[in-house]
């Protein structure tokens, strides 16, 4: 495989699009997620436009062990990764006291466990090659309390914060980390997060144009890709000044499902 990427949560949403993005490049994949007959459809339809190799890598990252296991199968077939792209990702409506404890654990094994878990493999590889880029799929709620989502909002705080932090790690080893950072956007994760009816999605982006953002971010070297200028300017200059307790409130409220 030639500049092969490991991407996750691939079979939908930015995932998708991201592979999409890749196999444009005629850089070759290795597509995760736990729905194998899409990811066999997804493979079809790459190798058919673009003709570059695609391993498919059914798996649930959510069960403890998963990222060793992806990591000992393409080692065992000699795929080097030079792009991982963590991107798989869960969330959750309601209030925490409210919600099933063991989704939220879930969530924050496929969140941040797994996420950390691969990149700590495939990282040493990457620093002994001198090469790779890493996106991180974060969310501009890393940056935010989350009523409502309080579990989800805290692990993409982790995922933001555990970027930037390697990003100056690897700084002189040839390696960029980016954390990609949207919004809302249109994929399935309104209705696995069940916000169905939320404001939060009336104006969301669509996945392909979070990916391209987030993809030519990464290959730019940068570590935080902001995908709306609103948001951008809401983080940087509104939040910051704004007293976090009625942040809050307005957060809950957008949230609030009706």
């Amino acid at each position: 495989m030639k500049n092969a990427a490991l991407i996750t949560g691939a079979s939908s949403g930015i995932g998708k699009e991201l592979a999409l993005i890749h196999a444009s490049k005629k850089r070759d994949l290795v597509i995760v997620a736990r729905r194998a007959e899409e990811l066999e459809a997804m493979k079809e339809e790459i190798i058919k436009k673009y003709g570059v190799e695609v391993l498919v890598l059914p798996c649930d990252l959510m069960q403890i062990g998963a990222a060793k296991k992806i990591f000992d199968a393409l080692k065992e077939q000699n795929i080097e990764i030079h792009y991982l792209f963590n991107n798989a990702g869960l969330g959750g409506y309601g209030k925490f006291y409210e919600r099933d404890r063991n989704k939220e654990v879930d969530m924050i094994q496929l969140n941040i466990v797994a996420l950390t878990e691969l990149t700590h493999l495939f990282l040493p590889e990457m620093i002994a090659r001198n090469r790779g880029k890493i996106l991180n799929t974060a969310s501009t709620a890393g940056f935010i309390p989350g009523p409502m989502q309080s579990v989800y909002f805290a692990t993409k705080a982790y995922v933001v914060s555990f970027s930037q932090g390697i990003a100056q790690e690897v700084s002189t080893n040839g390696i960029s980390v980016t954390a990609l950072c949207p919004g809302p956007v249109r994929t399935e994760f309104e209705k696995e997060a069940g916000m169905e009816g939320s404001g939060l999605f009336k104006k969301a982006a669509t996945a392909i144009s979070t990916a391209q953002k987030g993809y030519s971010g990464m290959e730019k070297g940068k570590l935080i890709v902001i995908t709306e200028y609103s948001l951008r300017f809401a983080l940087n200059w509104l939040l910051p000044f704004a007293p976090r307790k009625m942040v809050m409130r307005a957060i809950e409220k957008m949230q609030t499902i009706k």
